[in-house]
């Protein structure tokens, strides 16, 4: 048992709260947890370990809300990110089901967003985004419905536009040109059909292009 006689701002952190019982330091806390205390309170054994648990809760939220500045994560990489750090795992479960009721950490969102940027920056195959997603910790139902709307070919076509304009440059024959491409799109995770519908298409616009140039040159 011990009476709180000071309850003081952390002069290096002053978001922590320093609390003195019967004028000496016995903790510090964030200023979250600290919420209701106030001077003169008696607190038991009892209550320090309540404090303490809501206080691994409390900087265990604060960890995972950081990780969540930076993108979506799923629920399994909060999990992943915040055991090595030495939570407990009720600790961690009841930090991810508050974020869930807050809809800060929501699989199916994240799982949408993912797709998304990979559409938008880096198109692949929905082998490989299913892959990519299995390994966010992500079920098999919410996968399901979010690969459901993406156009394979569109993604293949889309990741290969930009590689085919660079290996133009190059000048290869039109074996080398399939090859490269062909490897690249494989490393996406299309398959081979596709690979090689999506190769000669961009092999004949290379040559439309350059024919268009030759002609455009000529009329100088």
């Amino acid at each position: 048992m011990g009476k709180i006689t000071a309850l003081t701002q952390q002069k290096k952190n002053r978001s922590r709260i320093s609390i003195f019982l019967d004028g000496e330091f016995a903790f510090g806390i964030t200023a979250v947890t600290a919420q209701g205390l106030k001077i003169g309170q008696e607190l038991t054994p009892a209550d320090i370990e309540q404090l303490e648990q809501k206080e691994a809760v409390e900087q265990a939220r604060q960890a995972a809300l950081r990780l969540l500045s930076y993108r979506p994560r799923s629920a399994a990489e909060i999990e992943r990110n915040l055991r090595p750090k030495g939570y407990a795992d009720d600790i961690i479960q009841t930090v991810i089901v508050r974020l869930m009721a807050v809809d800060l950490l929501d699989d199916e969102t994240f799982a949408r967003y993912w797709v998304e940027q990979r559409e938008t920056f880096k198109p692949r195959s929905r082998l490989a985004l299913r892959h990519e997603l299995q390994q966010k910790g992500i079920s098999r139902e919410i996968i399901d419905a979010v690969l459901s709307d993406v156009d394979e070919e569109a993604a293949a076509r889309r990741a290969a536009q930009k590689k085919a304009t660079q290996l133009a440059r190059l000048h290869l024959s039109e074996e080398s040109f399939c090859v490269k491409l062909g490897g690249f799109l494989q490393r996406r995770g299309f398959h081979y059909g596709l690979i090689k519908q999506i190769s000669e298409e961009m092999w004949q616009a290379v040559q439309e292009s350059d024919e268009l140039e030759n002609v455009g040159g000529r009329h100088k």
